[in-house]
Formats: structure tokens, C-alpha cells, sequence
């Protein structure tokens, strides 16, 4: 073991990423997944999350364009894309079109703005009730092969992939840590990234972490969304993804891809799914409630879509109550983790800025840190 050993808790989308840039780095690195990278019980299996540009704020708008030579690398190395481009759109009062609009133009990034008549002559299968916002440069991106690439890619680096290894708790020793499983196996390193996402809340307060920043960190919410696929009334009809945000419901829909047999559009009512303590609390069980009120809004406002759902699933929201990310550490552990939903799109990133924090080569913004 040395100083230049680092364990990483976690094989999702953020700590595939952590494991194969820190192997990038020459770090000496093991993988540790409680099952198998990309699995069904976390949050980064499947074949369909949005890839977007617009936000709010100028920080994450500049992290996606940051993203995109990541993306070209890692579907170089996968041999075939890992995002599909489709355009997206935003619409919706509480969305904010000319808002995230505003956002694009000053960061140079393509867009339109559309009145909900000239959307409705471009879209017909989609019924819009605000001005809406296009951004050619949105798509699908397909979770489970990226986790998959960037995991070949770390062990083509020479990075350990454990799997069936649940982290119980962290240890510290003279030389670093020592991760003990359930099981008591046990391995060291110098460093460690924990990238636990809906494990996280029963983690934290056994990493040996300081009390200061334990105490400091953001209350977590996971949450056990549902998302529900709905066929094509028409297989001629091109589907963009979609954010449309009312005061009363937040739906996000997007072209279902693998995961449902390529048929027809993933729609889910965002942060509606009922909460949880924690990863090992996931049921699998769809809230009838919730599909209600999606069905009524497919009947709605997606008149392209059968009103009747030929799939459905659930999968885990890690969420903090600003939803920005955790991407901070103290002394030798780095937290990875609690994307809110809508970290899948800067997969490539996450873990350049995770090797930043464990070699201590750059600041985080402040939106990313727990002590500021």
C-alpha cells in the first residue's frame, strides 16, 4: 500500500468515473461495488437519461460543455456512441424558457425560442402551454454502457475491480484506511472516494470522516422514483426529450431506448416518488398514485403517446435540499455522491473534478463543498 492507492466506494456512473481518472492519473486504484457496476439496486442502470444543456446557473451549463470531450472519449472507447442526439426541449411557466434561455446565449449554446404555436407545428405529438425553449445539443444517453466504458477503460489502466463487496465501514490505519466489508474481508489503501449515492445515508457516519464534517454535511433525501413507458401512437413521429415544469407537477420524458425495447417515450413525474432511508429500503413497487397522475398528464400534454403504460420501473434520487453536488473530503476521504437526479449528463467530469479533491490540484466551487 502506498500513498498513491486509492479505494473507491461505488460503481456507478460517479465512481466509474472517479476510478478510471484517477487510474488516468497513475493512481494505484480499486474499484469497490456492493453488487456489479451499473446495478439494477442503484442509480445508474438503464439505457435512458436525459443529456441536456440548460440550467439556471452558469456552473452547470459550463460543467456539460466541459463534459463533451469526455463523452467523444469514452464512446471512442466504447466503439460506438454513448448519447444519442434527439434536441430537447423546456417549457412550462415554473421552467422558465427565456430564463435558461438567457443562461445559453451567454455561454454560447445553441438554442431557439419557440412560441407554443410554432412548437405545436414542429412537435404536433406534444401540447405546449408556455413559450418553449430548444437546444439542438440535448439527447439520450445511455447509463449502463458508460458505466461499462469507463470501468474497461480504468482496468485497462491497470485498476482492481472487486464486486459483491459491500463497504461496511472505513478504518484508519498508520498508512491510510482499510475498507472491512459485511463479511469482514478487509483491503487497504492510501486514499479513498466513497461514491455511495442512495447507500450514502448509511454510510456516512462510518467513514471515519471528521465530526466537523459530518456535522456540516447536507441532509440527504432518497427518494424511489417511478418512470413509466408509454408506446407510439405513430412510429413516424421524432421524439425530442422534454422538461416541462408547472406550478402543480414537474414531468421530464425522454425516447425510452434499450430499456424498454426502443417502443416508446420514458415518462416520470420528477421528486415524486416516495422516500426512503436508504438504498437497501428500495422496493421495486410503482405508486399507483404517481402512475395516475402521470397517465393524466400523458393524456394531456403527450397526444403522441398511448395513454397506457406498456413498462414501468423505479429508481433511486439521491437528492440534497439545494441539488447541487457533494464533491468534497477531509483528511484522506473524498465524498462523491448525492446527484439529485441529474448527475448522469457530466459522468465524464465527475471524476476529473474527484481526482482534483483526492491530489488536491483544484478548488471546488462552493455549490460543491460541505465546509466552505
Amino acid at each position: 500500500m502506498s500513498s498513491g492507492s486509492v479505494l473507491v466506494v461505488g460503481g456507478g456512473l460517479a465512481g466509474a468515473s472517479a476510478a478510471w481518472r484517477l487510474a488516468a492519473r497513475g493512481m494505484d486504484v480499486t474499484l469497490l461495488e456492493r453488487h456489479v457496476p451499473a446495478t439494477e439496486h442503484g442509480s445508474s442502470h438503464g439505457s435512458a437519461r436525459i443529456f441536456r444543456f440548460p440550467y439556471p446557473q452558469e456552473l452547470y451549463v459550463s460543467l456539460v460543455k466541459d463534459s463533451e470531450a469526455g463523452w467523444a472519449e469514452l464512446s471512442e472507447l466504447h466503439g460506438s456512441p454513448l448519447i444519442t442526439p434527439t434536441g430537447a426541449l423546456d417549457f412550462g411557466a415554473e421552467r422558465d424558457p427565456h430564463g435558461l434561455a438567457e443562461v445559453l446565449a451567454k455561454l454560447e449554446v445553441e438554442h431557439e425560442l419557440l412560441s407554443p404555436e410554432a412548437a405545436q407545428q414542429r412537435w404536433p405529438q406534444i401540447t405546449f402551454d408556455s413559450d418553449v425553449l430548444f437546444h439542438p445539443g440535448g439527447g439520450v444517453l445511455d447509463a449502463e454502457n458508460t458505466v461499462r466504458a469507463m470501468v474497461s477503460a480504468a482496468q485497462a489502466l491497470g485498476a482492481r475491480v472487486l464486486t459483491g463487496w459491500p463497504v461496511q465501514r472505513l478504518e484508519r490505519t498508520s498508512k491510510g484506511f482499510r475498507a472491512v466489508a459485511d463479511d469482514g474481508r478487509a483491503v487497504e489503501a492510501g486514499r479513498v472516494v466513497v461514491s455511495a449515492g442512495g447507500w450514502l445515508p448509511e454510510l456516512l457516519g462510518r467513514l471515519d470522516l471528521p465530526s466537523a464534517f459530518v456535522k456540516a454535511f447536507p441532509d440527504l433525501e432518497v427518494r424511489e422514483e417511478n418512470a413509466f413507458h408509454f408506446p407510439y401512437r405513430s412510429p413516424e413521429d421524432v421524439w425530442p426529450t422534454l422538461i416541462h415544469k408547472r406550478s402543480d407537477i414537474c414531468v421530464y420524458a425522454l425516447p425510452g431506448g434499450r430499456d424498454a425495447g426502443f417502443r416508446g417515450q420514458k415518462v416520470a413525474e420528477y421528486n415524486a416518488g416516495k422516500v426512503i432511508s436508504s438504498a437497501s429500503g428500495k422496493t421495486g413497487v410503482i405508486d399507483p398514485a404517481n402512475r395516475r397522475r402521470v397517465v393524466d398528464y400523458v393524456r394531456r400534454y403527450l397526444p403522441g403517446l398511448e395513454p397506457e403504460p406498456y413498462a414501468e420501473t423505479t429508481c433511486l434520487f439521491t437528492n440534497t435540499p439545494t441539488e447541487d453536488f457533494v464533491i468534497d473530503g477531509m483528511d484522506g476521504v473524498t465524498v462523491l455522491s448525492a446527484c439529485s437526479g441529474h448527475g448522469a449528463k457530466f459522468a465524464p467530469v465527475l471524476g476529473e473534478l474527484a481526482a482534483d479533491v483526492v491530489l488536491g490540484t483544484a478548488e471546488m466551487p462552493r455549490e460543491f463543498r460541505v465546509l466552505n
